[in-house]
């Protein structure tokens, strides 16, 4: 699905003047820091569905990563009650206060999201939340490890990924990853459409999809063990060409008749490949060959 198109989103500051992205970096003499994956998205109607699509009402708390100059701040800041935008980058999490200044629902903080507890940004009420961003692609692996294994994890994710890690995200047994398992054990991932690189400024090298996760109470499949379980899987696809058979056992350091039996316990080939198991196959190994009940 396409959404969005080449116009340029327009922002409205302090003093009631319409700004672009462009002139918003003009007036304050700033550049996009390649470093910090700075790609400003500026089309209205990709916002406009970003929102859209985490069903916002004025109960939600949202925590948007990276909000750069506001422009999807002030959308979310129109739909939802409470808005927490942290903000890596020292300049623009000085600016945003002033950029900003008619939303009083939304607060800046200038700090890595790997860094804080989610749970402490919203210390008024209960750590129930949202999660809007349009993420740095450099960080959205370990930003999704770090909410998602959070005790207190977003009920809802939309985000804005490089458009082969959306696909990677939602891929069945076949094509599954290390990142999918990871993903999917916590929730239902799916794509909502699609971003072209024009639509940012400056424009990636690549095309974008925003994807909507929306986060199990608990997960889907009997792991007790979350730890274990991931090493297990991390084991399989630690040496994705090889047989499971032997890339377990290798990164599990097990005999490899221990592992061929645990996983025709599990009612799984020793020879299939870890993209090819689904996550219920991963949950029967790992009760296998940790033998928890």
């Amino acid at each position: 699905m396409h959404i969005g198109s080449d116009s340029v989103f327009t922002e409205l500051n302090s003093a009631g003047c319409r700004k672009t992205v462009r002139q918003l970096l003009r007036a304050y003499n700033l550049r996009p820091q390649k470093g910090l994956g700075q790609n400003f998205l500026e089309d209205p109607a990709i916002l406009q569905r970003i929102v859209d699509a985490a069903e916002l009402t004025p109960d939600d708390s949202v925590l948007e990563i990276g909000p750069g100059l506001g422009t999807l701040t002030r959308l979310l800041a129109t739909s939802a009650g409470q808005v927490v935008a942290v903000e890596l980058d020292e300049r623009l999490a000085a600016i945003l206060p002033e950029i900003l200044a008619d939303c009083p629902n939304v607060e800046i903080i200038h700090g890595d999201i790997l860094a804080l507890d989610p749970a402490a940004l919203f210390p008024e009420r209960r750590p129930v939340y949202k999660v809007v961003a349009n993420l740095p692609y450099y960080i959205t692996s370990a930003v999704l490890r770090h909410l998602l294994e959070s005790p207190a994890r977003p009920r809802l994710m939309v985000l804005t990924l490089q458009r082969e890690v959306a696909r990677r995200l939602v891929a069945g047994p076949g094509e599954m990853s290390l990142l999918a398992v990871s993903v999917q054990f916590y929730g239902q991932p799916r794509i909502v459409g699609r971003i072209p690189a024009g639509a940012f400024y400056p424009p990636p090298q690549v095309d974008s999809a925003v994807v909507r996760i929306d986060v199990y109470d608990q997960p889907p499949v009997p792991v007790d063990d979350v730890e274990s379980f991931f090493r297990v899987v991390q084991a399989g696809f630690g040496q994705r060409r090889k047989q499971l058979r032997n890339a377990l056992s290798q990164g599990l350091g097990r005999p490899v008749e221990e592992v061929v039996a645990a996983l025709k316990r599990a009612g799984i080939a020793p020879h299939r490949r870890a993209e090819t198991l689904s996550l219920a196959e991963w949950a029967a190994l790992w009760l296998e060959i940790t033998g928890a009940s």
